[in-house]
């Protein structure tokens, strides 16, 4: 693995040692890995800088995937970074373009800030209409980097994948706005099942019941529920190795992406044209003309529910993935 993700000091480099370059993107899994062509791209342009990705301690091991970049621990914007000033050298805004995050960078008082227009920061416009993938690597082009939006593949985990082959169907999600129905995601499983696919359900530690209720309504043993019991590198060794994904927008899904895994996306409340996979072995579903698009709802978005256990088993037969 080409450096991993370390927790990274709060007192800087200081003098004589290698240049700071900071990346503000205090964001969940899915916006890091949507961000990594990014990531790469700055990686390149800044070869003599030590690099370091400001966001939540738990996405240490995912960083650790895409290569050369440090954690430092930010949760949200609510806090200052703890960086003072003049410490950093080039600061890069990845995280948006409003006020908090615009004030965030500005307080770093770096050489260069690379960042869209907000506040006193210079910069393009903001491009809402843009995927997330390309709107970075606009935004890097716009300020002299070469940035290429498809450069979005992760380094391989090192951690073994213990059901390699697996189908993963993943039940969780960060929001209400994004939980497709448990007796969906059973039923799927079960036809997947029985059409010979090795099932397995995924989820992060808070979502361990609703797997295993998940896998009561499927007819499935108990050891087919992974939730919970992965690390992140072991996660991505899953997605990676697996035969398809099936997953609402979440991590799961960028994770397949970003390992080139067939994937199934049910989108609810998040626009496809966004966030959704790049060409390849993924397919969307989703009703457009239903979104109500309110990502902090407690329930699921319309458009989410309009999927049905039927488009999602048509879907995963398109993939070849089905005896004919």
């Amino acid at each position: 693995m080409t450096g991993g993700a370390v927790p990274a000091d709060a007192e800087g480099s200081g003098k004589g040692e290698r240049p700071e370059l900071l990346v503000l993107r205090a964001l969940k899994l899915g916006d890091l890995l949507v961000a990594v062509p990014a990531l790469k791209a700055i990686r390149r342009a800044f070869p003599e800088h030590r690099l370091r990705y400001a966001a939540q301690g738990w996405l240490s091991e995912a960083l650790g995937l895409v290569g050369g970049y440090e954690l430092l621990p930010t949760h949200g914007l609510d806090q200052p970074l703890a960086l003072g000033p003049g410490v950093v050298d080039v600061a890069v805004n990845l995280h948006g373009n409003g006020p908090e995050s615009a004030g965030r960078i500005e307080a770093l008082k770096a050489r260069r800030t690379i960042a869209y227009r907000g506040g006193n920061l210079e910069g393009p416009p903001w491009r809402p209409e843009l995927h997330e993938r390309d709107r970075w690597a606009h935004l890097l082009s716009w300020h002299g980097i070469d940035a290429d939006p498809t450069d979005l593949r992760l380094e391989r985990p090192r951690v073994p994948n213990p059901v390699p082959g697996a189908t993963v169907v993943h039940v969780g999600a960060a929001y209400g706005s994004r939980l497709w129905p448990a007796e969906r995601f059973a039923a799927v499983a079960a036809e997947l099942a029985r059409a010979g696919h090795r099932v397995v359900f995924t989820g992060g530690e808070g979502e361990k019941d609703r797997a295993y209720a998940v896998c009561r309504l499927a007819g499935l043993t108990a050891d087919t529920v992974l939730a919970g019991s992965l690390g992140l590198a072991g996660f991505a060794a899953v997605i990676a190795g697996a035969r398809v994904v099936v997953s609402a927008d979440t991590g799961a899904a960028h994770l397949a992406s970003a390992y080139g895994t067939p994937s199934v996306v049910l989108f609810g409340p998040a626009p496809p044209e966004i966030w959704g996979p790049p060409p390849g072995p993924h397919v969307v579903l989703t009703q457009a003309g239903l979104r109500r698009g309110d990502t902090f709802s407690d329930v699921p978005d319309p458009a989410l529910l309009a999927v049905e256990v039927d488009d999602v088993m048509a879907a995963v037969a398109g993939l070849g993935l089905l005896p004919a």
